[in-house]
């Protein structure tokens, strides 16, 4: 019996042994398995290249299209926030060495071709009288000197004729007055075979022919048939294009790299496989305050009569090889907004770490724009990927090119920057109107439409005045000037897309320092512009990509919203 006792006391302990072995490791195995979905649970999916996509679960991006990623993979990193490498491979973000790379030893000068000045002419009448007949009715055509251009009846004219056939009579007795009224006619530009003609056949002529002096085109008719015209007056405007003007602007910080003789590549955007020799003949000796450039002028020969005023024209001016101590940047790395001119700084070597930095621009060399303050050599800023830099920083609340204010975590900010005349924010309103059927244009991928409607908005934009814009607006309103001008002369889809891309950022910058605007909102495509991303402005919040057009239409973000109501 004791023994009973004892053997079933053993098995007693050695079973709650092996229980407590069995059910510890499957309550500690439960433990895990639960912080294992606990941690399932609390991860979260993003997009690298639009950050602001938080999902439970892992898929799709339904902006891009891009895989999604662990939200801890992708810490955006701006003044203070770190981004691995895998995600910065992800959103094509690359850096550069601060004065590692060679600049451009060459600048790139953009104008227009004129008539030159010095070969045009002014067609007169040189005598007074009634138009009888005019030859030339349209302006464009050419010209011959010796042509005859109109006939005009001429009351004194007549009468001068009279004299002549009178003076004729008494040419042996009274030869000088014969001579003066000979040379009465000759004043009033009539040939010696014309007087001639008039003393052979003793008849005088009622409707007298006027001659063109010069050979050229005709570029302005100034009478029409019937009119009455003085001694003197003008006809007709005539440019000889043989010769013509190629007039660039140059930045008051690409003047020290010009001087007059300086040769000059120039291609014209209408013959994009031939290019032009020609040597910088003037240089205007004054500043324009408003837009900060100053004119350069070129003579081109026009033999064959194909380079024809009003086209665009780009110079390459190479600069001489000196030791040059400024550092330059690639134009990637820089951002505007306003008067600032911001890059992002890789702050840490060892890790993936930025933050904004405002810096001051110098000459633009070729593809790069030299510092005069705010870097130093050995420094790296962000060249590619910025604007996913700066979007991240938006929506993390940190200091971006939307807001100066690190803490501040509105990404709407509104920075008053630019003080707009009442009167010019009345007259540019037209103009928002043609940029946002401008828009729609690219979205539909129509050509035809973009142009007509950039020819519109050239047509109000330069009725515009402009005396009361400081420097920074007026600079601005010259680049969307100058870009809808190219839109509505291109017939390719892609040079529209890009020009638009500067058309907007300058849009953008103006009607975000409206007093009063309709409700508008700013969007952006990370993927536009080579990955560098771009901007446009639209009526409806829903993406409507004209940078892409139907091939991906929904790719894109809004980023702000105008006017800004959190104010």
């Amino acid at each position: 019996m004791k023994k009973t006792v004892i053997y079933t006391g053993l098995a007693l302990i050695i079973g709650l042994f092996i229980g407590y072995l069995i059910f510890s490791g499957s309550e500690h195995k439960t433990e895990e398995l639960h912080a294992e979905h606990d941690a399932a649970e609390d991860t979260m999916w993003t997009c690298s290249m639009h950050p602001q996509i938080m999902q439970p679960e892992p898929g799709d991006c339904p902006i891009c299209g891009m895989e999604l990623i662990p939200a801890n993979q992708t810490d955006t990193t701006i003044a203070g926030f770190t981004m691995t490498e895998n995600a910065m491979k992800l959103a094509n973000i690359q850096t550069s060495i601060v004065g590692n790379s060679k600049t451009d030893n060459s600048i790139t000068l953009s104008g227009t071709l004129e008539a030159n000045e010095e070969l045009n002419a002014i067609q007169s009448s040189y005598f007074s009288g009634r138009i009888e007949q005019l030859f030339i009715n349209t302006t464009g055509e050419e010209i011959k000197k010796g042509q005859i251009l109109a006939t005009i009846y001429s009351p004194e004219l007549v009468a001068a004729q009279q004299e002549l056939i009178t003076a004729l009579k008494l040419k042996e007795s009274q030869p000088k007055l014969y001579k003066a009224v000979r040379n009465k006619l000759k004043n009033w530009k009539l040939s010696d075979s014309q007087i001639n003609s008039i003393e052979e056949s003793g008849k005088v002529k009622e409707n007298f022919p006027v001659f063109a002096s010069n050979s050229g085109t005709v570029t302005e008719k100034m009478v029409s048939q019937g009119d009455y015209v003085n001694r003197g007056q003008a006809l007709y405007k005539v440019a000889n294009l043989t010769k013509v003007w190629a007039v660039f602007d140059a930045y008051e910080g690409q003047l020290s790299n010009l001087k007059e003789g300086q040769n000059l590549q120039i291609s014209v955007n209408a013959f994009a496989d031939e290019s032009f020799d020609g040597i910088i003949d003037f240089i205007a000796p004054i500043l324009d305050n408003s837009a900060r450039t100053t004119e350069i002028r070129v003579v081109l020969a026009n033999r064959n009569g194909k380079l024809k005023p009003g086209m665009f024209v780009e110079a390459e001016v190479e600069l001489e090889e000196t030791e040059d101590l400024q550092i330059s940047i690639p134009k990637s790395a820089v951002m505007w907004t306003g008067e600032r001119s911001v890059v992002y700084l890789k702050t840490a070597a060892n890790s993936p770490q930025f933050e904004m930095k405002e810096v001051k621009l110098g000459s633009e060399i070729g593809n790069s724009y030299q510092i005069l303050e705010g870097l130093k050599k050995g420094d790296e800023v962000v060249t590619n990927g910025t604007f996913t830099v700066d979007a991240a920083a938006q929506l993390q609340g940190k200091k971006s090119m939307m807001s100066r204010n690190p803490t501040d975590s509105n990404s709407n900010a509104e920075i008053k920057e630019m003080n707009l005349p009442k009167s010019f924010q009345s007259a540019f309103r037209a103009v928002i109107q043609d940029y946002l059927e401008l828009k729609d244009d690219l979205v539909a991928s129509d050509v035809t439409s973009t142009r007509q409607t950039a020819k519109k908005a050239s047509a109000k934009i330069n009725t515009i005045d402009t005396a009361a814009l400081n420097k920074m607006v007026a600079t601005r309103f010259k680049v969307i000037q100058n870009t809808f001008k190219v839109i509505s002369s291109s017939e390719d889809i892609a040079t529209q897309r890009k020009e638009f891309i500067a058309l907007s950022q300058n849009m953008i910058a103006l009607v975000s320092n409206f007093d009063e605007i309709e409700e508008l909102y700013i969007q952006r495509c990370p993927m536009a512009n080579n990955n560098k991303g771009a901007t446009w402005l639209s009526r409806n919040k829903e993406i409507k990509n004209p940078y892409f057009g139907s091939k991906m239409l929904g790719c894109g973000e809004t980023i702000r919203r105008l006017p800004n109501r959190d104010k």
